[in-house]
This record gives C-alpha cells, sequence and structure tokens, in this order.
C-alpha cells in the first residue's frame, strides 16, 4: 500500500509587531526648527520564530500618528495573516486607504514592509539586495546638504569637504528670500567646483512659478545639473508648464507618496528626474515599482536620502544609479544601529557588505548625552 503524501508545512504567518521611537539628534542641525530626526523601529516575529526589523523615518511631524497606526489598525489587520511582504502592502493599502492613500499611511507602512523584507531575507539567509537580484556591490553617491541657513563660509566650507571626499556632484539648497542671494551663494559654490563636476540646486517647494522662471533664468548661466521640487508637490500643472518653458532639468518626489503620483508626473511630461523616498512611499514594495515606472517613462531614477537603505536597492537597479550621501546622515554617525551597517562609505563611493535581510540591527534605545 503506498504511503500517503505529507501535506507541505504551513506558512508561517504574522505572530507580532512591536515598535519603538528613537529620536537622535542631528550633528548639523537642519535648521533651527530641526535639531532631531524621528526613527520608527519596528521589529516582527512570525509563528516558526523568525523575525524582521524594519523602520518608518519623519524629520519633524507625524511620528506619533505613525506609532500609533503601526501599533493600532496595522497591528490589528496584520498579525494572523501572510508575512510575504508584496502580498501584506497591497491589502494593507486598500484597507488603511480611508485614511489616506499616502502620507502617514504609507510611511507607517514602510514600517512594517521593511520589517517583512528584512523577516524573508532572515528566513533565507540572504540579503534582501540578493533576493531582489543584485547587480553591483558598488555605487557612486553625490554630497548634498540641508544647508540653507548656513552662510557662505559655511557653505562653501561643506562644499570644499566634498571635493576632497571626491565627489563628482554635488547638490545645495536654494531660495533664499532674495534672488540676488541665491545667485551670490550659487556662483561661489560653482566657481569653487570648477567646471567638470555636476552641481545640482534643490529650492525644496518654496517657489511659485513665476518666482521659479525668475530664479531659472538667473541661475541656469551656472551649469545646473537639476533644479529639484521648485514648486509645491501637489502642483502638477505648475511642474508640466515651468519644464516646457527652461532648460534646465527638473527633479521631484521626495514629497510624493504612491506610485499613481508617480505616474502622473511622468505622463504630465512634468519632470525628469524622480526622487522617491523609500519610506515615504512605503518601502520597499512600491519602491521597486516607482523605480520600473522610470524605466518604462523614460525619466531617470534618483532616490531620497537613506542612503543606508537606499544603497541597498540602488544595488539591484539597471544602469548607473546615484545615491544621495547628506552629510552627517549615516545611521551609525546618528547613533542608531547596535552592529555596523552593511552600507559602508568610501569617499564618494558607497559598498555594498553582506548581511542576512536588511542588515539593520538598531538599538533599544539611545545613549544618553
Amino acid at each position: 500500500m503506498t504511503p500517503a503524501p505529507r501535506s507541505a508545512a504551513p506558512e508561517p504567518v504574522l505572530a507580532s509587531l512591536r515598535t519603538r521611537l528613537l529620536v537622535p539628534p542631528l550633528p548639523r542641525p537642519w535648521g533651527p526648527d530641526v535639531p532631531e530626526v524621528h526613527f520608527v523601529v519596528v521589529e516582527v516575529e512570525d509563528s516558526a520564530g523568525h523575525r524582521g526589523t524594519g523602520f518608518s523615518w519623519t524629520p519633524t511631524v507625524g511620528a506619533g500618528a505613525v506609532v500609533s497606526l503601526l501599533n493600532e489598525d496595522i497591528a490589528a489587520a496584520a498579525i494572523g495573516g501572510p508575512t510575504h511582504p508584496e502580498t501584506v502592502w497591497d491589502a494593507l493599502w486598500v484597507r488603511l486607504h480611508e485614511a489616506g492613500g499616502g502620507g502617514v499611511t504609507t510611511i507607517a507602512l514602510a514600517g512594517l514592509d521593511l520589517a517583512l523584507w528584512d523577516l524573508l531575507g532572515k528566513r533565507l539567509g540572504v540579503p534582501v539586495a540578493d533576493l531582489l537580484g543584485r547587480r553591483r556591490t558598488s555605487m557612486p553617491a553625490y554630497g548634498s546638504g540641508v544647508n540653507l541657513h548656513y552662510s557662505l563660509d559655511e557653505l562653501l566650507d561643506q562644499v570644499r569637504r566634498w571635493i576632497e571626499a571626491g565627489y563628482g556632484a554635488v547638490k545645495i539648497k536654494v531660495g533664499k528670500p532674495e534672488l540676488a542671494e541665491d545667485v551670490e551663494r550659487v556662483a561661489a559654490v560653482r566657481e569653487l567646483l570648477g567646471p567638470r563636476r555636476r552641481l545640482m540646486i534643490d529650492a525644496n517647494q518654496r517657489w511659485d512659478l513665476p518666482t521659479a522662471r525668475r530664479a531659472v533664468a538667473a541661475l541656469e548661466r551656472f551649469g545646473l545639473h537639476w533644479l529639484e521640487e521648485p514648486l509645491r508637490a501637489e502642483d502638477l500643472e505648475g511642474h508640466a508648464q515651468l519644464r516646457r518653458s527652461i532648460g534646465v532639468p527638473i527633479a521631484i518626489g521626495e514629497n510624493l507618496h504612491t506610485l499613481q503620483r508617480f505616474r502622473e508626473y511622468v505622463a504630465a511630461g512634468a519632470c525628469d528626474i524622480i526622487q522617491p523616498n523609500i519610506v515615504r512611499v512605503g518601502g520597499v514594495t512600491p519602491f521597486r515599482r516607482i523605480a520600473a515606472l522610470a524605466r518604462t517613462g523614460s525619466v531617470a531614477l534618483a532616490p531620497h536620502l537613506l542612503t543606508d537603505l537606499s544603497a541597498q536597492l540602488v544595488a539591484t537597479l539597471p544602469g548607473e544609479v546615484e545615491v544621495e550621501e547628506v552629510e552627517d546622515t549615516a545611521f551609525e554617525s546618528l547613533g542608531v544601529l547596535a552592529s555596523p551597517s552593511p552600507v559602508r562609505r568610501k569617499g564618494a563611493e558607497v559598498t555594498l557588505e553582506s548581511a542576512p535581510g536588511l542588515g539593520l540591527d538598531f538599538v533599544e534605545r539611545l545613549a544618553g548625552p
């Protein structure tokens, strides 16, 4: 008599979700109103005892709302269910949509999504980059700073540090109350950089359409590689009009939160470069879809911030994609990691070490002063 076949072991389900808040001070504050940033660490465990860790992130507002959303609505919907991140993300995005399709909802979703990708990698004993098809282990970075409040001397000192590190491209903030001051600062930075290094400028949504046109007319002679967030992120038509009327490429996306919004910008011809922040869009799962949109939409991709995470995904993308290295924001320098990051820095090059999952081991609490 032939024995009956054994049934396959059931897939593990999500057994628990725990959060904790870390608020590290910034070594170089991003302004008088941004002395610190907020990490919401998300730890999950499945029914087989495997664990994963992710995080949500916000510089100024919303951390408490993110914690509440994770601990209440997301935990209630996710615990007892599947652990595959793509399956979980799509179902939860539909469930949470009543509270908003993006913003706090996607920032909170990112914490769970990253934890589930980390869980999957650790369950299989491989880095997430390998799960997604790693193409490289080293990537170029460009120097970036939140420096609009810097004096001109402080700004030029920062640019000198980037030059000494070997960066081939740098980005500075613009949007001073007087355009003449922006012109002075950009001119001084370009003179220091010389003609070969690329220079990007970031207005952080400070202008309206007429102001943006005047600013570009005054600044484009300095050889700008791109102009970032010239207008409010909600102003799709304004960006489309501006792009049709200037010769400087437009970069957008750090304040867009959904694949649908990125698709609208690309379809409207409103941008040349898209810059998704992996946490703000909801994690690895939607970021990969946005990256695919960039390829099909013939726009460039330049992920925003969070190099310790973004470099791991850039390593899986086709073509050369630079990572943004904002000065003094490495997770180790912020004191939020209990062990070394898998993302290592050497001058203007970022390399990726092999570690199961995402390899980001957060401290239980920040060290005291």
